[in-house]
């Protein structure tokens, strides 16, 4: 049986919030993840400052998944080059 990991609680902050998250990955994973969510979130804020917090929340959002997503097809076809280039390397 494959060996399950111990979920833990880490407390972070975001944009002058505290919250909890609780999950599996490790405690300075999590607190890192939580710093670029507050890196955007101020870095929106300076470009916008006349967001509320909702609103700046959701545009934090959408622009960490563009990057994700932009990430996602670089990945995509980085792949599908080294694959390209395996198969003609083989003749």
């Amino acid at each position: 049986m494959a060996e399950q990991k111990k979920k833990q609680r880490i407390t972070v902050s975001i944009y002058g919030q505290q919250y909890t998250v609780v999950g599996e990955e490790p405690p300075a994973y999590v607190k890192d993840v939580a710093r670029i969510v507050d890196q955007k979130m101020r870095e929106i804020k300076k470009r916008n400052p006349y967001l509320d917090t909702t609103r700046l929340a959701v545009l934090t959002a959408v622009n960490i998944v563009d990057d994700y997503v932009k990430l996602q097809k670089e990945n995509e076809m980085l792949n599908e080059k080294v694959n390209e280039e395996r198969s003609t390397g083989d003749d």
